[in-house]
């Protein structure tokens, strides 16, 4: 079976993820599992033939150099697939996720009216966050949709690479790649300031210049919406202030105090009837809360949010307590509240 027929399988079987490497059989992620499939083994052919469908020159020599590739790949009538192409002992590996057909509701996501008032915000910035495949991408498309179906504004989008594609509806939306388009988050985040934007979406915050200018571009007048790979919302403040050092860190202190609007931490949960609920751990940056970031006193800030639930805020307990309630979830046992939820079988092995 080529690698185009085990894409449009990946699709048939609802699979988030195709593993494709040379000398192994390939592998779909289900439900957040690996699943081996009963074929042959992958052969360097294969792959090779694949590559010379989705890749350029440049691209192929990059990879002989050791470099990771990222790549859209459209395969008509079946989906876009974003392929991460790299190398292993054995040979080659593609790691392939299945995108979204269409773009979700944030109501359909499970998102509550609370989250969906932050799409009418100006300004100010919210981080969506989580591990990788927690979702990011899917909850972003939506909150990028909603306010293209409800604003008449201009949104730019810096992304590496474009996952979802989006169409104008009220609103003008510009879509830029990283390393296509433009050279760097940070290059790119610096020219949309001077690009007339009312929205800026930062696929992800990678480095200090670029949190600057995202915190910047927040204070400013501007709504910004960004991801991180962290597990929690206290975390992800945490992962901000850690990143600057001495004097600075009270100035951005002050600065990320004003410009934060909300936190969303989600994870992705096994439901009893198969398939994944995202639970959303959330946390709103009230007055409470901007005085504890000013006073860098970040430890108190889950305590805020445990007993912030009559202001939209809930930890990612609460959240799997609701989920539990609505008997969506299968049994769980729950880490720490920045941990993984993981199945009693799986911690059983």
């Amino acid at each position: 079976m080529d690698i185009q027929s085990l894409l449009k399988l990946s699709v048939q079987q609802n699979a988030s993820d195709l593993h494709v490497s040379v000398g192994m059989q390939p592998a779909m992620r289900i439900d957040g599992e690996i699943h081996f499939l009963d074929q042959e083994r992958i052969t360097a052919p294969q792959i090779l033939a694949f590559l010379d469908d989705i890749i350029d020159q440049a691209m192929q020599n990059q990879l002989r150099q050791g470099v990771a590739i990222d790549v859209m790949y459209h395969l008509k009538s079946v989906g876009r697939f974003r392929c991460n192409i790299y190398q292993h002992c054995d040979g080659l590996s593609i790691a392939c996720r299945v995108m979204p057909a269409y773009i979700a509701s944030l109501a359909a996501l499970g998102a509550s009216d609370k989250m969906l008032e932050l799409m009418q915000l100006k300004q100010g910035l919210i981080l969506v966050t989580g591990a990788t495949g927690s979702g990011k991408t899917t909850t972003l498309a939506a909150m990028i949709d909603q306010i293209n179906t409800q604003r008449a504004c201009h949104i730019i989008t810096i992304e590496d690479p474009i996952e979802v594609q989006h169409t104008n509806k009220k609103s003008l939306i510009h879509q830029r790649q990283v390393q296509r388009d433009v050279e760097s988050f940070d290059s790119a985040l610096h020219s949309a300031l001077r690009q007339d934007p009312d929205v800026l979406l930062v696929g992800e915050l990678r480095d200090l210049s670029t949190i600057k200018l995202a915190l910047t571009a927040a204070e400013t007048g501007h709504l910004v919406l960004a991801t991180l790979h962290t597990r929690s919302a206290v975390q992800s403040v945490h992962r901000i202030m850690d990143v600057f050092q001495g004097t600075e860190r009270a100035s951005i202190r002050s600065l990320l105090a004003e410009s934060l609007k909300a936190v969303i931490s989600q994870q992705l949960i096994k439901k009893q009837q198969g398939g994944r609920v995202a639970a959303f751990e959330v946390l709103y940056v009230t007055t409470a809360i901007r005085h504890l970031i000013r006073e860098d006193n970040l430890a108190q800030m889950y305590s805020a949010m445990q007993t912030g639930r009559h202001q939209g805020m809930q930890t990612m307990e609460q959240a799997l307590m609701l989920l539990r309630q609505q008997h969506q979830l299968v049994d769980t046992v729950e880490r720490e509240h920045a941990g993984t939820v993981l199945p009693y079988a799986e911690l059983a092995k």
